[in-house]
């Protein structure tokens, strides 16, 4: 399979090395400093860019017929446009707050967890996610994910990243040096506390997923999810 990489960070280069490692081609690299490019002789597109290029790099990728795998984050609030220009496309796009496998098993964890918990007013609910300092973004994206699936079964109407809104489910946003991701959601009680807790030690889980997504997708049309990848759910 040949492959076109929108944006060649750090994760860009972990997945060019697992798909090399899984015999495909790289055949596009688009990094920061890249004004044009052009999408010939691409079969699929990853595309871990900025914010601001995630929209532009999707839209083209629909407008040429490229399939594209998005693990972008901070650009949701235009999720639904771009759904819908895949639509009026006949195009394919997947995307995934969190491509690691594992993570995704947490994600459903989580929404157990959640409905378990759900006659339970006496437990509080409180997150936290640490990332590394180069990650721009504050909740990450797999937080805010899980946050979404609690307050859907929970007395919380939103997230918040102040304390000091109560009424709110906290997450605690922390950047250290060297930390790929964790995320830990705790439910605490004055008797006990019950956490859960999923901890990244590489980018290689991520980088993986993502080019499994793309295995996957080849040869088909619409708006899919990991859970669609990993038939969970």
């Amino acid at each position: 399979m040949k492959i076109g990489l929108l944006g060649y960070g750090k994760m860009g280069k972990a997945i060019e090395q697992i798909a090399l490692n899984r015999k495909h081609d790289i055949t596009l690299k688009v990094d920061k400093d890249t004004e044009t490019y052009v999408l010939e002789n691409v079969d699929v597109a990853i595309d871990f860019s900025t914010t601001d290029a995630a929209v532009a790099n999707i839209t083209n990728c629909f407008k040429h017929n490229i399939p594209v795998i998005s693990g972008t984050t901070g650009w949701l609030e235009h999720y639904s446009d771009v759904v819908a220009l895949c639509k009026e496309n006949n195009g394919t796009f997947l995307y995934a707050s969190n491509f690691s496998l594992g993570v995704n098993i947490f994600f459903e964890l989580n929404k157990t967890l959640s409905k378990l918990m759900a006659k339970l007013p006496e437990y509080s609910i409180s997150m936290e996610e640490i990332h590394h300092t180069q990650k721009l973004d504050a909740p990450s994206g797999t937080a805010i994910t899980l946050a979404e699936d609690i307050i859907k079964n929970s007395k919380y109407g939103a997230w918040t990243l102040d304390a000091s809104k109560s009424k709110d489910l906290h997450i605690e946003a922390k950047r250290i040096d060297n930390v790929p991701g964790t995320h830990e959601v705790s439910y605490t009680s004055k008797v006990d506390t019950i956490d859960i807790k999923h901890t990244a030690h590489s980018r290689e889980g991520f980088a993986l997923g993502a080019v499994i997504a793309a295995e996957w997708i080849a040869g088909k049309k619409g708006v899919f999810s990991m859970k669609d990848v990993l038939n969970i759910g």
